[in-house]
């Protein structure tokens, strides 16, 4: 066997970042090289400028850029190898194929790394075929698929290792699937103000979603705390690592809920090695579409408004909306639309007649187009057909255009509830403002009439997170927009409003091909946290992973001062302990405001996220249940947890996502009568 004792283990470790900071001075070198080049190059252009022709010139810009771009390749090889002396690798496995008598050892890393010299891989990239047996098969008959076809064999030996700044801390034999001891190991440790990569602790189930290239929508229904954003961000960094000749970061676009969230998950593909891909939120779509003229709510705002007062015409409003009905409604009165409201007449323009058959015949054969682009099209024919007169082809446009029954996408929308007897379900919140509700309904409206108006073809890859807080008409504006594969990923347990939750079953209609996998097991936070977060709101498929705490602390107060002397006091002791996060997480952002407003006057390192903020920091955080969705704290403080303030389903809900954002330790507050969920 190769390396059989942990002594032959750290021999080899010194040898292989012997080589590594060998690779790393070679890198150094042809660097400065480079920069060297580039510097004589424009050095040699500046001093003999005037006497050189226009294909001197041009070889000389060319030569200069490929130095640049050869440095940049360089410099992405030297930040690898950096971070291979501090961690060359996790893992390791020993395999012998049916072919072979004697097994060949694989140590797996974040990054490959090969011997020049030898033409030997002595590190194997994470993503690459032969690491799959590392997460998927325990010691013993194993597989893997290669280019060539399935390569099958036995795993004979399965080792890991957690290596830091050089040194090797520990070693572990290993024979089933990433030892639990390791995995405890990492999940004891605090909480980051970045998203962490989990290469060395990817569990089964979830390597199968990393390594999923079949399907062309994946959707993954993930428990609280199961690491489904973890495990998409490497679904993406595996997938650029398998289509790296035609893939990039550009092509993939992540739709995510806002900018905080973004940053937090910011650092996992760089770690990996690769850049960040695009991101964009559901706003971001809409405002580019809906344009200036009108306004419109957010779905943050349609939240924060419900907290405030739920009303039921609301609430009608909000679940009539967020069905698969109501989109097969509103598809099938825009084609009724487009079939009956184009209301053609005989025109004469005086040089140019055309009858009302010949407009229904050109119609028709544009029926592929919006609407509006129909019409356009119609009038461009008949403007061909006269000489150049400005004057005319503005009648022509303008009489064509009036031939439609609507003039624009803001009347036909309107019209849908007029034309299903309900117009008491649309309403402006105020002038040209339209209600969350009724924002994608327009946008999916508009698209027919207008066309989208957006590009989206260079996105090969779409990722969506947090799919419960879509209605199944974003999905189905989605469905236009993009054509290309997805990752489509939530918890329909999680849900900031539940009046317009979407599960798998809502999602899957406007996609073809879709896959759907589940994980259970949860991995953030303590079985004491888990189980008193399952009383809140039972998930029956949730698995906790087997890790113990103290039990979540209930403190009813006689008044609201009494209870924010016990927050201090909670806040205090988080000082002096060795968490680095602390979440006192209130259920409105009103909420989260005022305390913020209270507590600023006592601490000068309190932080409050809203909607505005742009990233996550560690320390101590004020924010509202909406804005912490996502996030993780190693200690979460929740204030007001009275039956006053936690009463409806709503609240049930945003209860339970505020109790599982805690890893390690939970604490409730509230003055009068706890709430009746706990």
């Amino acid at each position: 066997m190769f390396n059989p004792k942990e002594t032959d283990e750290r021999k080899y470790l010194d040898k292989v970042l012997e080589k590594l900071a060998a690779a790393l001075e070679k890198i150094e070198q042809k660097i400065t090289d480079y920069s060297g080049e580039i510097l004589e190059i424009k050095r040699y252009m500046y001093e003999n400028l005037s006497q050189l022709d226009s294909a001197e010139k041009a070889a000389n810009r060319i030569a200069v850029n490929e130095n640049i771009n050869s440095g940049e390749r360089a410099v992405t090889e030297r930040t690898k190898l950096q971070k291979l002396i501090q961690s060359p690798y996790f893992g390791r496995i020993d395999f012998a194929d049916g072919n072979d008598l004697k097994e060949q050892s694989f140590y797996i890393g974040v990054h490959g790394f090969s011997d020049s010299h030898a033409a030997d891989n002595i590190i194997f990239d994470w993503r690459s075929p032969v690491s799959s047996m590392f997460y998927d098969f325990e010691t013993g008959p194993a597989f893997y698929e290669a280019p060539i076809g399935k390569i099958e064999g036995t795993l004979v030996l399965k080792r890991q290792y957690r290596i830091r700044q050089s040194e090797m801390e520990y070693m572990i034999e290993s024979s089933l699937n990433i030892g639990d001891e390791i995995l405890q190991k990492e999940l004891s440790q605090n909480s980051d103000d970045k998203m962490k990569n989990i290469v060395a602790t990817i569990q089964r189930e979830q390597n199968a979603i990393i390594r999923n290239e079949a399907a062309k929508v994946l959707i993954i229904q993930g428990a609280a705390g199961s690491g489904k954003t973890s495990i998409a961000l490497h679904r993406v960094a595996f997938l650029l690592y398998r289509y790296k000749e035609t893939l990039t970061s550009n092509n993939i676009l992540i739709i995510s809920p806002n900018k905080v969230f973004g940053s937090y998950i910011s650092n996992v593909l760089p770690e990996l090695g690769e850049e960040n891909i695009l991101e964009m939120s559901f706003e971001d779509i809409t405002a580019s579409m809906i344009g200036k003229k009108y306004k419109y709510q957010t779905f943050f705002q349609q939240v924060e408004s419900l907290l405030d007062d739920e009303s039921p015409e609301a609430i009608a409003r909000i679940k009539f909306k967020s069905t698969n009905n109501f989109v097969e409604q509103l598809q099938s009165y825009l084609e009724y639309a487009g079939d009956k409201y184009f209301e053609p007449v005989n025109l004469d323009f005086g040089v140019l007649s055309v009858s009302k058959e010949d407009l229904l015949l050109r119609y028709y054969a544009y029926k592929r187009l919006p609407i509006k682009k129909r019409l356009e099209k119609i009038a461009d024919d008949l403007i061909a057909k006269c000489r150049r007169d400005a004057k005319l082809a503005r009648q022509i446009k303008g009489s064509i255009l009036k031939l439609f029954k609507f003039s624009d996408a803001v009347l036909l929308y309107k019209n849908f509830y007029r034309h299903i007897k309900r117009e008491d379900l649309f309403q402006f919140i105020s002038k040209n403002t339209f209600e969350f509700c009724d924002v994608f309904p327009f946008v999916y409206t508009k698209m027919y009439f207008d066309g989208t108006g957006q590009d989206y073809k260079e996105i090969q890859h779409l990722l969506v997170d947090e799919m419960q807080d879509y209605t199944p008409v974003q999905y189905a504006v989605l469905a236009k927009l993009f054509s290309c594969k997805m990752t489509i990923l939530g918890d329909s347990n999680q849900s900031v409003n539940p009046y317009s939750s979407s599960a798998v079953e809502k999602i899957q209609p406007y996609f073809a091909g879709c896959d759907f996998m589940e994980l259970h097991k949860s991995y953030r936070s303590t079985i004491e946290i888990t189980d008193f977060a399952q009383k809140i709101q039972e998930n029956k498929k949730l698995i906790p992973i087997e890790r113990h705490g103290d039990k979540p602390s209930i403190t009813v107060c006689n008044t609201e001062n009494e209870q924010f002397n016990k927050i201090q006091n909670v806040i205090n002791q988080f000082k002096q302990s060795g968490y680095t996060s602390l979440g006192i997480i209130c259920k409105s952002q009103k909420q989260a405001d005022q305390l913020y407003k209270k507590a600023g006057a006592v601490y000068d390192d309190i932080s409050l996220l809203d909607f505005n903020s742009n990233e996550f920091k560690e320390g101590i955080i004020i924010s509202s249940v909406h804005m912490s969705k996502g996030l993780e704290f190693d200690q979460v403080i929740i204030p007001d947890a009275s039956d006053d303030c936690y009463k409806t389903q709503l609240d049930r809900s945003l209860l339970y996502i505020a109790c599982t954002r805690a890893m390690h330790k939970l604490d409730l507050t509230c003055y009068g009568k706890k709430t009746k969920f706990i």
